[in-house]
This record gives C-alpha cells, sequence and structure tokens, in this order.
C-alpha cells in the first residue's frame, strides 16, 4: 500500500477535481517524507488552498518553514492574485491609447481560466527552474498540476504578439500568451522536467466515483501526451469494513461501500493499467500534523466520534421536490445544473426533468457534458420526456473548421499551428456547445428544458464582449436583427432558473462560490443551490459516517446562511440513483434510506456494547 511513496521522485504533481483530497494528500505526502529525514517544499497552485489551515499557519505567496514539521517548507502560489497582476501586464500598457470597449473585451479575454492557470504556470516554472530554490530541498510537492492544453500552448512556437495582432478577436485563450515569449527557454526547461520520468512523478487522485474516475482518466491521457508518463492512481476515501458487516444494523454504510465497489468495478481500462493505490475514508477533518500523518493508517475503532445525535434544524433536509414545485408552477421555462465535476449535477438534472415528466408535463432534458451518461441515468422511457446530447467534439470541430478557414487562411505555418492549438482548449469547446445548444435554448418558451452542465460566466462575458455569438445567433434566428440572445435569456430570472449544485464539504463549497460570482459578473442570478449526497441529512449507525455527517453541518450552515436564496439538501441514496422510480424517490428524499432499518449512531452503539 502507498507504494507511490517508495522510491518517491525529486518532483510530485498531485492533480483532481476539486474536493477529491489532493491538497490533505499534498501535505500528508511531504509530512511522511520529512519524517524520513529529507528536506522538502510544498507548493500549492489550488484556488482554494488551505494549506495553511491544515498546519496552522499562515503560509502565502512566499516560501516560509512549517513550525510543526522539520525539514518541510511551503509556499501558496495565489492564482487570482497572479492573474491580476498579468493582466495588469497585458493591459496596462495599451490603457489610453486604445477605446475603452476595446479594453474591456481584452480585460474580459484575460479573466478566465486559461488566464489563471498560465499565470499560477508562470509563477512555479520560475521555482522549477532556479537552482538557487531547489537545491535546498530533496523534494518538491505540488499541489495541482498544470493542464496538458497549458503545457503545449506554452510550448509553441512563434511569435504570440504578432499572432494576436493578426488574430484579435476571437473568444480563445491566446490573450494570455501576450508577452509570454521572453519566457521561452525557461518553459523548455520546466516542460523536460515534467517530461523526465525519472524526476517527475504524477498522482492522479480521485473519489471513489465513477464520475471522478473518469476525469482522471481523461487527465491520465492528456498529460501523457505531453510527456508525463510516470503516473500513479489513489483512490481516497474508501470507506473501510466488509459489505456485510452490517446489512441490518446500517443499510447506509452498506449502500455507501456497493456503490464504491461498482466504481471501481468499471474503473476506466486506461486506469488499470496504471499503480492504483487506496486511502481509507477518514472520521476527521484533516487538520494538523496528527491528522495527517493518521491518513494513510487504517481507520482503527478509538477514531469513532463521540455519541451525539444526528438530526435536529441544522441537518434536515429541505427536499429537492420544493424546488420543482416552484418550477412547474411557471408552466414552461430553461432549467440549468451547474458545478464542478463530481458532485452530482447530471443526477440533479436528470431528477428534475423526470419529475416535471412524471406530473404530465412535456420536457426536453439535454446535456453538454462528454463525460455524462443521461440516458444511462434515466434509464427508461417516460411519456412526455425527450432525452438529448449534444456532443461536444463535434460542435467543436464544426467550430474549429469554421475558424480556421477564415482566420487562418492568411496565417504562416507558425500562425496556424497557434490558432489550431488555441483552438483544442476548453474555452473554445465552451464557445462552440454554447452556439450548437442556443437552438435547444429556444424551445424554453413552450415547455420545459433541462440543460446538465452550462458554459461559465467568464465564456458568456467573452462571447458578449467579442459581439461574435451575437450576430451569430442573429444569422441563425434570421430576425433581421430583432432577437433574443441566449445570454438575454439567461440573465432573465422570468425564463431561466439556475441550479448551482455542490457538495457539503469545504473545496465543493468554495468552488460553487466562486461560480456564483463568475455568473453574476454576466448579469446571471442563480437561483437556488442544490446540495448533494448529504449525510447530515441522513441517519447512519456507521461511526465513520456519522462524523463525516456532523464535519457537513458547518458547510451546510454557510450554504444557508447567506451564499444561497433557495436551498435543497438532498440526502445520500443508498440505491445508486438510476431509472425514473430512484430519481424520483432522490427528489422527494424517500431514496435517502431504508424505512424502519435506519437506527442512530448512538443507539447502535448501545445496542452493540450490551
Amino acid at each position: 500500500m502507498n507504494s507511490f511513496l517508495d522510491d518517491p521522485a525529486r518532483f510530485l504533481f498531485f492533480t483532481g477535481k476539486g474536493g477529491v483530497g489532493k491538497t490533505s494528500l499534498a501535505c500528508a505526502t511531504s509530512v511522511r517524507l520529512c519524517r524520513a529525514g529529507a528536506s522538502v517544499l510544498l507548493v500549492s497552485t489550488d484556488p482554494a488552498s488551505n494549506v495553511g489551515q491544515v498546519f496552522g499557519q499562515r503560509i502565502g505567496n512566499r516560501i516560509v518553514e512549517v513550525g510543526a514539521v522539520p525539514g518541510l517548507s511551503a509556499m501558496e502560489i495565489e492564482p487570482d492574485a497572479a492573474a491580476e497582476a498579468y493582466r495588469e501586464r497585458v493591459v496596462g500598457p495599451v490603457r489610453g491609447l486604445l477605446p475603452e470597449a476595446e479594453i474591456t473585451a481584452i480585460t474580459e479575454q484575460l479573466s478566465g481560466s486559461c488566464t489563471t492557470e498560465i499565470a499560477s504556470f508562470n509563477e512555479f516554472t520560475a521555482l522549477l527552474t532556479d537552482p538557487g530554490v531547489m537545491d535546498g530541498f530533496d523534494h518538491v510537492v505540488f499541489d495541482t498540476a498544470p493542464t496538458g492544453h497549458t503545457i503545449r500552448l506554452l510550448t509553441l512556437p512563434g511569435s504570440w504578439t504578432d499572432f494576436l495582432e493578426r488574430g484579435k478577436g476571437d473568444a480563445s485563450c491566446l490573450g494570455p500568451m501576450a508577452g509570454l515569449d521572453k519566457q521561452r527557454a525557461v518553459y523548455a526547461d520546466a516542460v523536460a522536467r515534467l517530461a523526465d520520468a525519472a524526476t517527475t512523478r504524477l498522482v492522479l487522485v480521485a473519489r471513489p466515483q465513477t464520475s471522478s474516475l473518469d476525469e482522471i482518466a481523461r487527465t491520465s491521457v492528456e498529460l501523457a501526451d505531453v510527456g508525463m508518463r510516470n503516473q500513479w492512481v489513489v483512490v481516497n476515501g474508501m470507506l473501510s469494513g466488509a459489505e456485510d458487516d452490517d446489512d441490518l444494523a446500517d443499510p447506509v454504510a452498506t449502500g455507501f461501500r456497493r456503490r464504491q465497489q461498482a466504481a471501481l468495478d468499471a474503473m476506466p481500462d486506461r486506469l488499470r493499467g496504471l499503480p492504483v493505490e487506496t486511502v481509507p475514508l477518514r472520521p476527521e477533518n484533516l487538520v494538523g500534523v496528527a491528522a495527517l500523518e493518521r491518513l494513510f493508517e487504517p481507520v482503527e475503532d478509538s477514531t469513532a466520534p463521540a455519541h451525539a445525535d444526528p438530526g435536529g434544524p441544522s441537518t434536515a433536509p429541505d427536499p429537492l421536490s420544493d424546488l420543482v414545485d416552484q418550477i412547474e408552477a411557471d408552466g414552461h421555462g430553461l432549467v440549468m445544473t451547474m458545478g464542478k465535476g463530481g458532485v452530482g449535477k447530471t443526477t440533479v438534472a436528470a431528477a428534475v426533468a423526470v419529475e416535471l415528466a412524471a406530473r404530465g408535463h412535456e420536457v426536453h432534458l439535454t446535456t453538454t457534458d462528454p463525460a455524462a451518461h443521461l440516458i444511462d441515468t434515466v434509464a427508461g422511457e417516460i411519456p412526455g420526456l425527450t432525452v438529448s446530447r449534444i456532443d461536444p467534439d463535434e460542435a467543436s470541430t464544426e467550430y474549429r473548421r469554421r475558424v480556421i478557414a477564415g482566420k487562418g487562411a492568411n496565417l504562416d505555418e507558425a500562425g496556424l499551428a497557434a490558432l489550431e492549438e488555441d483552438l483544442r482548449s476548453p474555452c473554445t469547446e465552451e464557445v462552440a456547445v454554447f452556439q450548437a445548444f442556443s437552438g435547444v435554448i429556444h424551445e424554453s418558451r413552450r415547455r420545459f428544458v433541462v440543460v446538465d452542465t452550462a458554459p461559465t460566466g467568464h465564456t458568456l462575458l467573452l462571447l458578449d464582449a467579442t459581439g461574435s455569438y451575437h450576430r451569430e445567433i442573429g444569422r441563425q434566428m434570421g430576425d433581421g436583427g430583432r432577437f433574443t440572445t441566449p445570454l438575454m435569456r439567461l440573465q432573465d430570472p422570468a425564463q431561466t432558473k439556475i441550479l448551482i449544485v455542490t457538495l457539503a464539504e469545504t473545496t465543493p463549497v468554495l468552488e460553487a462560490a466562486a461560480l456564483q460570482d463568475d455568473l453574476r459578473r454576466a448579469g446571471i442570478e442563480p437561483w437556488a443551490w442544490v446540495v448533494n449526497n448529504s449525510l447530515a441529512a441522513n441517519g447512519t449507525g456507521d461511526a465513520v459516517l456519522h462524523r463525516r455527517a456532523e464535519l457537513e453541518r458547518e458547510e451546510l450552515a454557510a450554504v444557508r446562511g447567506g451564499l444561497a436564496e433557495s436551498v435543497a439538501v438532498v440526502p445520500y441514496s443508498v440505491e445508486a440513483p438510476v431509472g425514473p422510480e430512484a430519481l424520483r424517490r432522490l427528489v422527494s428524499g424517500s431514496g435517502a434510506v431504508v424505512p424502519g432499518a435506519v437506527v442512530p449512531w448512538a443507539a447502535t452503539q448501545e445496542t452493540t456494547s450490551s
């Protein structure tokens, strides 16, 4: 077990979606290496970094010694601050020289995730290639690895500045590259180190959930394509114990284990060819050195929480059915589920659509998520429900074809290579997909349309700033300039209800709050939050799950205390939410537990003791 720590590489990169535990694993790995006598630098580039909180001291954007762990130093690269400084370096010289509308468009182009990632990468490549820093440490542990797209973008040849001048106006990620030509030698050195299997190890972190494992499978391919092939898989959060130990006492724990095992059984073939480790689900927040040192150890009975009542007003579920009642009252409209990967937005979208159809309404359920399996989730025919999928690859291929035929016609070889790479970015895919489902959004004037996965606020603003999608939609609708664009429809609360889906955990809630801020920049006010898979809204006789439920209370209080106007809390379901009946039980909350089979944790302990 934990063989990714055996003979560790000099550089260790932890990557995975928010909330999977990569920060905890990076911190625990750093502590273990230091305990073995090594000197370690821990670097976080995670926007939701809580490394300082984990170690109980301020870290910040400079290297500091971690007082509680001899041999450990740490720093937190602050992505937002790095991106802001980067934007100013690009925009500052032309402020006052260009019209305000162009400054606004450039600023927005530099406000997305591509800019943030490149600015962060710019910061830590300086560390990676600085012998004055690196020579002082035996190991450097990075919390959050760069994407393959960013690495490829940084290594393309040619002059980005000249290319931008010729290609200005596209909804793209090229804006962040302005002014980076002088850094090319530094980037080449950094990328060479990343691709050296003898010195670099990539740790792909996932939860034992199908969507989480699918995500790191895609990441594995992407980073292998740019040379990072020394890869290990860590599945974090496995509930310990045998499945049949508590069939009668606690069906919640049994269901939890069965769903985790089913996800592992369905692990993508890409991951099966890699070393796979599992880390147990801890009944505690991983704060402090003592907790970090226990992370890789088996969960013992001594870690069981004190007897406490898991119920009470703070954990009472607000059923999803209450939100569906309000949606239904309009008779038609657009419903969009938004959220980070792995929070269950596909399931929530399917549940809302199935419930509306079961109540007699015409509903179109569609997705733009390449990892979504709506048909498998619905798993049955329901009168009035139409299910479709917009293929991001097909939409992106068509969009790239149009752009290359236009903008690429007069570019030289280097410029064309830069354009083609840029058009492989996530930003481009969002633009292409949004144009593809604009017609679907139009249907919501006469029936319910439920969309799983929607464009980010940055993409919407980027499209609006360039004016490209207004012109595109005008051509599609043929209204001679008189039309309502999809953005205008999304901004109208009478026509659109945005559901932000999250989990009652620190990182997912922080990411959901950031998404909400992003949408508000685009003039879109989220209608409600859905806190999915809540153990706190359930009863459980399992000590570990009971303690996890208690840890959710603070996050639920934050969501209810000001982050959201309306909230639905969906209890963790002992059954996989697949099929019309299971999805409808998810809406009502009746699928959370087997009726009459769950007893409070304290009562379970009393029975066991006697």
